[in-house]
């Protein structure tokens, strides 16, 4: 028995998968996931997703689609979590190739249901912005996840869209997503996290990151990004919801606007019209900011220092945890050291870190507002 489990988003959303085939599915033969080769800046420093080309090493499965398995390598100076997550991860990542459009992902499905013939097809979105309209000021991101559903939506065949970790992207606002969530179809555990807890160790997702700390019991305010977003870490954290497919496509603007787009480039045109923007262009615009930059020193005094500015201000922003990719960016580290940043604090303020979060301890010396 098979299970096939589309990441939406790419990047946490696969391993955000993984989470969802044990606590569903349990000890089952393992899932296919079909996952974008989509990281940010701070893994992958060339802007938009990899295709096949971008590697070398990868299996073919059906005619359009291809799996990365454990040797696999991206192709410098690209780079991917990939290799790293089929090593460390029992099951198959098939790669979503976006340089087709939405008919091109649509093949892929339809190719692999024909070879699988999966017990069932699960859509996973973690933060709910596969129902955004498309105007949201606070959506950042919403190309990959529409470009899913509008695939999904044109397959023969049932799919499941499911929403797990409400909010947790900073997308959308959690009030906005909570009026479309369906029936609950679970509610993280710790247990269900323990098959990714290595993963969450060096994966640079945030959302997932939240969404296994919140099945951890984590609760508080987490701070993300670039933008220093702020993430209400709460009992809405671990759920996963079904969310019906055809009212998810009838609100995203955009996965109606690319259903029949044969390119990405007609994708992103489509995505500047009704969004205003392309997250690819932000991409392109930050990478190239990012090569003008100067990196600063891992100097152990230096980075604890600054730490001890940032968490004073972050206290003041009423922030109880981050992520180690905030801490990258605001510490001006680049994306190669951002573990070697992990580990230097976990060694050094090993209580806390709140695995897969660093918790901003409180001082009391500091006068409260």
């Amino acid at each position: 028995m098979k299970r096939l489990i589309v990441a939406a988003g790419g990047g946490g959303d696969a391993v955000a998968a993984a989470m969802l085939h044990a606590a569903l599915y349990g000890d089952e033969d393992q899932a296919v996931i079909l996952t974008y080769a989509w990281d940010r800046l701070l893994i992958d420093p060339v802007p938009g997703p990899r295709g096949p080309d971008n590697f070398t090493g990868l299996h073919q499965l059906t005619p359009a689609v291809w799996t990365v398995p454990a040797d696999a390598r991206p192709i410098a100076p690209a780079g991917s979590t990939l290799p790293r997550l089929a090593a460390e991860l029992p099951h198959t990542f098939a790669l979503i190739d976006p340089h087709h459009g939405a008919e091109g992902i649509t093949r892929q499905l339809e190719e692999l249901i024909d070879h699988l013939s999966p017990e069932s097809i699960d859509l996973l979105d973690v933060g709910g912005d596969i129902l955004a309209r498309g105007d949201e000021p606070t959506l950042k991101s919403p190309l990959a996840d529409a470009l899913t559903l509008a695939a999904c939506c044109q397959v023969n065949a049932p799919v499941r869209l499911l929403v797990a970790g409400p909010g947790l992207d900073g997308e959308l606002p959690l009030d906005d997503v909570r009026e479309l969530l369906g029936a609950l179809i679970h509610t993280f555990t710790a247990d269900d996290v323990e098959p990714v807890s290595a993963v969450l160790e060096w994966h640079p997702s945030e959302a997932t990151g939240m969404l296994a700390a919140t099945a951890r019991g984590v609760r508080g305010t987490c701070e993300v990004r670039d933008a220093s977003l702020p993430i209400a870490l709460t009992d809405e954290g671990p759920t996963v919801h079904e969310v019906d497919l055809d009212d998810a496509l009838t609100r995203n603007q955009l996965a109606r606007a690319i259903m029949a787009t044969e390119t990405l480039d007609e994708a992103e045109a489509h995505s500047r019209e009704v969004c205003g923007y392309s997250e690819i262009d932000y991409e392109r615009n930050k990478a190239a900011w990012l090569r003008e930059q100067p990196s600063a020193d891992l100097v152990s005094e230096t980075v604890l220092a600054r730490l001890n500015e940032f968490e004073a201000e972050a206290r003041r922003r009423g922030v109880t945890h981050t992520t180690f990719r905030h801490l990258t960016e605001v510490l001006n580290l680049n994306g190669s050291q951002r573990e070697d940043l992990r580990q230097l604090l976990i060694s050094n303020r090993p209580e806390q870190y709140t695995a897969p979060l660093w918790r901003i301890t409180v001082n009391d010396t500091e006068p409260t507002a």
